[in-house]
């Protein structure tokens, strides 16, 4: 059965329209979208974020009930070192540098920011440990900020489904993101596109036949092109 030319496929349709209906159904389908991390300020965010890269939220929450009990705050994990802080994380990844960066972050927080975490990115990318992906999180998650943190997971979902196109690394996706994304919608729409990667469009097996976006999706088309023709 040949698709009616008069509607849109998913490689004809026009950008905006591709975010208006994904940003629709994200808005319908998933009104509350939040970090699965477990924190209860902005230190422990920040650290729970570092320690979150290149390993799963389920594997840092285990281990941060006992690291911020022995930490209880940013100038306790000053005082610390790297081979005290070790202990408590070493069932994460990369345990050793996540250690020392933890230590040299907190140590930079009291000597230059006064025991407060910056709330810009320009200054939160001055900590040991922390990149442009994890200040956006920090960002977006504890201030609202308008920030997209591009992760693995949605960095393969939006080039999938169509809203970036041939990206070439995390930053063009991220810009390509916050062109169209509108800015009071942000940070949610990074928790959307995150946990869509990691429940249903997954990188080896995507759930496509649980997919609510299937219509607008890039992918999906390639994917059943021969059954749409």
């Amino acid at each position: 059965m040949c698709r009616d030319s008069r509607f849109p496929t998913p490689y004809t349709m026009r950008t905006k329209e591709r975010y208006e209906q994904a940003l629709a159904w994200f808005q319908a389908n998933m009104p509350v979208a939040e970090s699965e991390l477990n924190f209860e300020n902005e230190y422990q965010l920040l650290v729970a974020v570092m320690l979150s890269a290149q390993c799963t939220d389920k594997r840092v929450n285990m281990v941060t009930p006992s690291l911020f009990e022995a930490y209880p705050s940013i100038a306790a994990l000053a005082d610390s070192n790297a081979e005290e802080v070790l202990k408590y994380i070493r069932s994460i990844s990369y345990p050793n540098s996540k250690a020392e960066h933890l230590v040299q972050m907190a140590k930079r927080v009291m000597d230059v920011y006064g025991g407060e975490i910056p709330n810009s990115r320009e200054e939160l990318q001055t900590l040991a440990g922390v990149g442009r992906k994890t200040a956006n999180v920090v960002l977006a998650v504890w201030w609202n900020q308008p920030t997209m943190a591009v992760d693995t997971h949605i960095f393969r979902v939006a080039e999938r489904i169509g809203l970036t196109t041939k990206a070439k690394n995390p930053l063009d996706s991220e810009q390509q993101l916050i062109k169209y994304i509108p800015e009071d919608i942000i940070p949610k729409a990074h928790h959307w596109l995150l946990l869509h990667g990691r429940y249903t469009c997954q990188a080896r097996s995507p759930k496509c036949k649980n997919c609510g976006i299937q219509a607008i999706c890039r992918y999906f088309s390639r994917k059943n092109a021969k059954t749409l023709a």
